[in-house]
């Protein structure tokens, strides 16, 4: 079963997901797999990985004996990982609604079983049987490596939010607007820094959750005679990990997302405001600090979009299922929006498609290689998502603020 290892009393080495048979005890492969990929994961992805690899292990201890797996991998016996996986392979994709999740799941088992296979492989010392294991390593990727859960190619919608979206959630998350669903006026700041920092500048949730309270630098630019601000997206460098408290603990995906943002005058005053004025405190160094004085959750920021989703009008709801299909707004569709208003602004600045997609890479944190960037293309050229932002991004918060304020 999939457990979480925290508390005082747990080294920090030792702290983190893991697997466990009904005795309690570590499920050995995937703890030496754990050992060895968890450094290159996100919390989040080794979490989700581990969770699919208890189903792994769980259907091998259903077809056969309460340890099949670790057994067949340690004694390398590529006859019983076979049936293992086809077995698994047949039951995932004989579920009644097959999903994205579920390809991968697969993927994920078909990973862990092949990498298993090659360190043991590597290990021996005898020529004649590693190459034998070679053979047998050869024979399973040749049989499963064509093989895929989900074999429809469905449309893909527009994962950006439309324009009456974010023109309500502006409306709505205004720290002074009598329709925020938040009582408290600390509250009511840090969900609007959370969304301001997510829309404005493209961070994943995760990203946003490891800032320290002085994440957004500021200094004099002589050659443009004016004050320059930005902020970097790295691990936190005032915390060694043992003072975040957090279940889910937040972390960058890779190594290409680390990087430096330029942030706008009005985005660094409203992030000053909040640290003096509202945040409080606390005695960790995060940025977003929860109403009890710990470093904001992820659930904790996903729950609050949930609600935040139930106060926007109907009709935007309802333009919002029909654009985008979904019937709820996350932090990550902040994201999203904000790379197709990125790459409508860098196009409409004159650079050429290819230009801006490197560009846009370097600013979302993907890699040279990453197709992300052209996945939100199409919906740059959408009238009624590109027409209602001026060129300069900020522009729209400094607009809607400066509206009357209903008394």
């Amino acid at each position: 079963m999939f457990q979480h290892l925290d508390g005082p009393d747990v080294p920090l080495s030792l702290r983190g997901p893991v697997l466990v048979d009904d005795s309690g005890l570590p499920r050995y492969w995937a703890a030496v797999w754990s050992t060895m990929w968890s450094p290159r994961l996100a919390a989040s992805t080794h979490a989700k990985k581990l969770r699919h690899l208890e189903n792994l292990y769980q259907h091998a201890a259903r077809i056969g004996s309460r340890y099949a797996l670790d057994d067949a991998l340690g004694t390398l016996d590529d006859q019983a990982l076979a049936e293992i996986l086809e077995s698994w392979f047949v039951s995932i994709r004989n579920q009644s609604a097959v999903t994205g999740a579920d390809e991968k799941r697969w993927q994920t088992g078909l990973e862990f079983v092949s990498s298993v296979v090659t360190w043991l492989s590597k290990s021996e010392a005898s020529n004649d049987r590693l190459r034998r294991i070679e053979q047998r390593l050869h024979r399973l990727a040749g049989l499963y490596s064509q093989l895929h859960v989900r074999r429809d190619n469905p449309v893909e919608m527009v994962r950006s939010l439309p324009a009456c979206t974010v023109e309500a959630l502006y409306l709505l998350l205004d720290p002074d607007s009598p329709q925020n669903p938040f009582a408290r006026e600390r509250t009511r700041w840090r969900v609007f820094v959370a969304f301001v920092l997510m829309l404005h500048q493209g961070l994943r949730r995760g990203e946003a959750l490891l800032l320290p309270a002085d994440a957004v630098k500021s200094a004099y630019d002589r050659r443009q005679q004016r004050m320059r601000h930005w902020l970097n997206v790295q691990e936190n460098g005032y915390d060694d990990g043992d003072g975040d408290p957090r279940y889910s603990k937040p972390g960058i995906k890779n190594a290409h997302s680390v990087r430096q943002l330029p942030v706008s005058e009005l985005t660094a005053r409203v992030v000053q405001r909040y640290v003096e004025n509202y945040r409080g405190r606390p005695s960790h160094s995060y940025l977003l600090n929860s109403q009890i004085d710990t470093p904001l959750s992820t659930e904790s920021l996903t729950k609050t979009f949930a609600l935040i989703s139930r106060r926007l009008p109907s009709e935007v709801l309802a333009e919002l299922k029909d654009r985008t299909g979904k019937h709820a707004i996350t932090p990550h569709d902040l994201r999203h929006t904000s790379a197709v208003v990125r790459l409508h602004q860098l196009l409409e600045h004159g650079d050429a498609m290819d230009e801006a997609l490197q560009k846009m890479r370097t600013f979302f944190g993907w890699s040279k290689t990453s197709t992300m960037p052209s996945r939100y293309a199409r919906a740059v050229f959408e009238d009624r998502l590109a027409g209602v932002w001026n060129e300069a991004f900020d522009d729209r918060v400094a607009l809607l603020r400066a509206l009357p304020r209903q008394s």
